[in-house]
């Protein structure tokens, strides 16, 4: 399964903001069955995840694969890698040259290359989500299927904010890998999932509170396996989720969507919170659109997309 990412080169490529690439790379995993044999479902991974959604290393196992909620014997599932993410080897260091709306471009354009008329399914948790919904406001016909989860289609002034901390952390600390990654730690749990953990325990051989080595643990694990041109990528992308960027109406851009839209948020989500996930849905219902909102009830916040696996899987259950 730990088959290195397939690689297309894509040409000239102007982002949103002007920046021009005479070419651009895109890596991507296919599973199950080869690609237009089944129904595909494209995965689009988070922050710090990969094209590598299943297998030894992969990070949704628990949700795809043979006999799994979304079943590689029944559906080929795609997944790209975020230009810039590191782990086709490739970095792009002008981070700011580009939006999630360009990555969602990108990502169209391999589907187009890999001669994909649709989807059945594009599934994405935090940034991944926003990605997916920047897809369909691109292209409204692209996919039967709309499955943002733990994000929404803004970043909101609150993501906005934290993202603007994990940038100052990431130009300015000494480890900056490190610190941004223990202050994002906050973010993606809650003040209820770290009592539950922790109970004021202390670790005696570093004389430190158990909180305080777990968290250099993730600093020092994250540290290890990504690079600070890659976290410095991923977080403006974080940032950048629009899909009214330009000035176009939610309205305009929602009447075109023809996927059914499934909002999946986390009651305990202090990232992507779960009002904005609300409103989003229902304004989407005065909208008249095909859409359905659920809900994982977990005290683990924004991470209990990938912790959570029971409630994700009744809550997809029916869609796969």
């Amino acid at each position: 399964m730990e088959n290195k990412p397939t690689s297309i080169t894509l040409q000239n490529f102007t982002t949103e903001s002007g920046a021009f690439y005479a070419s651009l790379n895109l890596s991507f995993h296919v599973f199950g069955p080869a690609l237009n044999t089944a129904p595909i479902v494209l995965v689009n991974h988070a922050l710090t995840g990969n094209s590598q959604v299943i297998g030894s290393n992969g990070w949704w196992n628990i949700l795809i694969g043979e006999n799994k909620t979304i079943n590689t014997n029944k559906y080929t599932v795609l997944a790209f890698n975020v230009p810039g993410n590191g782990y086709d080897d490739v970095l792009i260091e002008n981070y700011l040259d580009f939006n999630t709306r360009d990555v969602a471009r990108i990502f169209l354009e391999g589907i187009e290359f890999l001669k994909i008329q649709q989807l059945y399914a594009i599934i994405g948790g935090s940034v991944g989500g926003g990605i997916a919904w920047e897809m369909v406001a691109l292209e409204p016909k692209i996919t039967q299927h709309l499955i943002p989860i733990a994000t929404d289609w803004k970043s909101t002034d609150w993501l906005i904010a934290n993202c603007y901390l994990q940038e100052q952390i990431l130009k300015n600390s000494r480890k900056p890998i490190e610190d941004a990654r223990i202050h994002a730690m906050l973010c993606y749990r809650t003040p209820e999932s770290f009592k539950a953990k922790f109970q004021r325990t202390t670790n005696e051989e570093q004389a430190i509170f158990n909180v305080e080595s777990w968290l250099n643990h993730h600093g020092a694990k994250l540290q290890k396996r990504f690079q600070l041109s890659a976290y410095k990528m991923m977080n403006q992308l974080l940032k950048t989720i629009d899909i009214t960027r330009n000035n176009s109406s939610f309205e305009e851009i929602i009447s075109k969507i023809e996927a059914n839209i499934h909002i999946i948020g986390i009651d305990s989500d202090l990232f992507f919170t779960v009002n904005e996930n609300r409103e989003t849905f229902e304004e989407l219902k005065k909208l008249n659109k095909n859409v359905s909102y659920g809900e994982i009830n977990s005290i683990h916040g924004h991470d209990a997309f990938l912790i959570e696996y029971k409630q994700l899987d009744n809550l997809l259950k029916d869609i796969f």
